[in-house]
């Protein structure tokens, strides 16, 4: 089975659970529920994930969220205390960024190119677009629907000209989503000096960890505006590499999320189960 076929087990199993939390499932009524063996239920998650239907629940609790924050707000406090130009130096994927110019941003795309296209991922169908300048959108259409994206970035983008390429996207996405962790990755934003400073810091959480909305707020240097860090890390228009997945509540919850609160769930264990798979030894 491959990694978009199991992914899609895997949100299942995930709605399942999130609909009966309070049971507290083991993996021999779990596998009853999805309509599996239990050893084709733990090797599909052992395969995609790399730990166990029960250690990949564990990750998502509040107690191993809120552990997880607190790696999170030293890899950020360090990014600042060293003097970086910017957190999202530090981003394993080696991501460069560029911002539109005011004028670009009036003119709403009139006269760019933008190419865009949609592809399997590890957490299901994406859509992404780019320029000749980098990469410019990304999004998870598995719970909105695929129109519904293209839609969100043509809105964006009211007066460029668009053009599909399927073969370019599922190329592209191939480079976001590999494990190589060598690719450069150049974006293209739009937004505002705020919004940017808050894209910048998110990048600047390393997998598996987590910032909360209030921490990212004292780190671009303004403490009181955790409410408008919330509104930047929803209009974030790039998914995945800009890791908004990564922001969760202080007390551990997890929140929602722009693309479906599954596939945040999804991306958390998912990132927790490759980075700290000695945490969750003693859950089978």
């Amino acid at each position: 089975m491959n990694h978009e076929n199991n992914y899609q087990l895997v949100a299942k199993t995930l709605e399942w659970v999130a609909a009966n939390r309070s049971d507290q499932p083991d993996l021999e009524r779990l596998s009853r529920e999805i309509g599996l063996s239990p050893h084709h239920l733990q090797r599909t998650f052992q395969d995609w994930a790399g730990v166990s239907p029960k250690q990949f629940l564990k990750s998502l609790t509040g107690q191993a969220a809120r552990e997880r924050l607190v790696e999170g707000h030293s890899v950020l406090d360090a990014a600042i205390d060293s003097g970086l130009s910017g957190p999202g130096r530090l981003h394993d994927l080696m991501v460069t960024t560029e911002a539109l110019s005011p004028g670009e941003i009036r003119s709403l795309g009139k006269g760019v190119d933008i190419y865009y296209g949609s592809g399997q991922t590890l957490f299901g169908e994406a859509l992404i677009s780019w320029t000749e300048r980098g990469i410019n959108f990304l999004a998870f259409t598995e719970y909105f629907g695929l129109d519904s994206a293209v839609n969100s970035l043509k809105n964006q983008w009211k007066y460029a000209n668009f053009k599909t390429d399927q073969s370019g996207a599922k190329e592209l996405l191939e480079q976001v989503f590999s494990d190589a962790g060598n690719q450069s990755i150049k974006l293209w934003l739009r937004g505002s000096p705020f919004q940017l400073k808050v894209w910048e810091a998110l990048m600047a959480i390393p997998d598996g960890a987590h910032a909360s909305y209030g921490h990212i707020a004292s780190q671009i240097g303004n403490p009181s505006a955790g409410r408008a860090v919330g509104t930047a890390i929803g209009s974030n228009p790039i998914a995945w590499i800009i890791p908004c997945h990564r922001v969760i509540r202080q007390l551990g919850e997890l929140g929602g999320y722009r693309w479906g609160e599954i596939t945040k769930q999804a991306m958390i264990g998912y990132e927790a189960g490759r980075r700290y798979p000695e945490a969750f030894r003693s859950a089978v």
